[in-house]
């Protein structure tokens, strides 16, 4: 392949992301590169997690990030790894319109002509500023709840993550016909700060507009205890105030994989 062929600065796009996987179990860095009709493109990087079966895969994270942020217009994939046998038929159900071609990584193109050049990343921030209030913050959490990809479940979550320069990634739960494969919203923004490199997350806005008594699940708990073990979780509570928890609170006596650290 040409060296300068979009593809081919596609796949030194991914191999350059693969130095911000979070893989201190495996120790095998994994990245994808989505790129996007204008020429922009999303990062997508392996996050791995002491409870393995939770470990977020680079296609996964890079597909779910783009839901997130209202993106559906993907034209070409690459990965530092050729594709499995399993991303392969995760691509078929969450980019159907993706055709996949063999190069020198297994790609997935789709019947372009021709494609954009990449150019620079996709900002993966909200557009709001950083709220005053956790009120401000659990409204707009509900806004971005009206983004979630439910097909099956029609139940809406929505997350505003904020990092140490107080900027917001969004999260919505992402579903697909496979079932192993959807994300939630909180798993969705902590694998968006990872991939795009940014500060660990230092405070949580969730809501689940159909239920004001929820919140995060196991597997969420789980990611949140490893990803974000110091954040404030603000979680709604429909006409009442919102609750402030912490990842410890929600799972105490939790493993977190230190001893695997070596």
């Amino acid at each position: 392949m040409p060296a300068d062929t979009p593809l081919a600065a596609l796949e030194s796009i991914a191999q350059s992301l693969t130095e911000r996987a979070y893989v201190p179990y495996s120790r095998h860095p994994q990245a994808a590169a989505l790129l996007l009709s204008d020429g922009l493109w999303i990062p997508g990087v392996r996050v791995e997690n002491a409870s393995f079966p939770l470990s977020i895969p680079a296609l996964l994270n890079g597909f779910t990030t783009a839901a997130a942020l209202q993106r559906t217009d993907v034209v070409a994939v690459v990965q530092s790894d050729p594709f499995t046998a399993v991303e392969q038929a995760y691509l078929t159900m969450a980019a159907p319109a993706l055709v996949a071609v063999q190069g020198t990584q297994f790609r997935a193109l789709t019947h372009l002509a021709q494609l954009p050049t990449p150019q620079a990343p996709l900002s993966p921030f909200c557009a709001s500023p950083a709220p005053e209030s956790e009120a401000q913050g659990i409204s707009l959490a509900r806004e971005i709840a009206q983004h979630a990809v439910i097909p099956a479940s029609n139940f809406p979550v929505g997350t505003a993550l904020q990092v140490a320069d107080g900027k917001l990634v969004p999260g919505v739960n992402v579903e697909i016909a496979d079932w192993l494969h959807i994300l939630c919203a909180e798993r969705n923004a902590l694998g968006t700060a990872v991939s795009y490199g940014l500060s660990r997350a230092e405070t949580l806005f969730l809501s689940c507009p159909q239920d004001a008594t929820a919140s995060p699940c196991g597997a969420c708990r789980q990611v949140l205890l490893e990803l974000a073990p110091n954040s404030r979780i603000w979680m709604d509570r429909g006409e009442a105030a919102p609750q402030m928890t912490q990842p410890g609170d929600l799972l105490p006596g939790a493993f977190t994989g230190a001893s695997l650290h070596t």
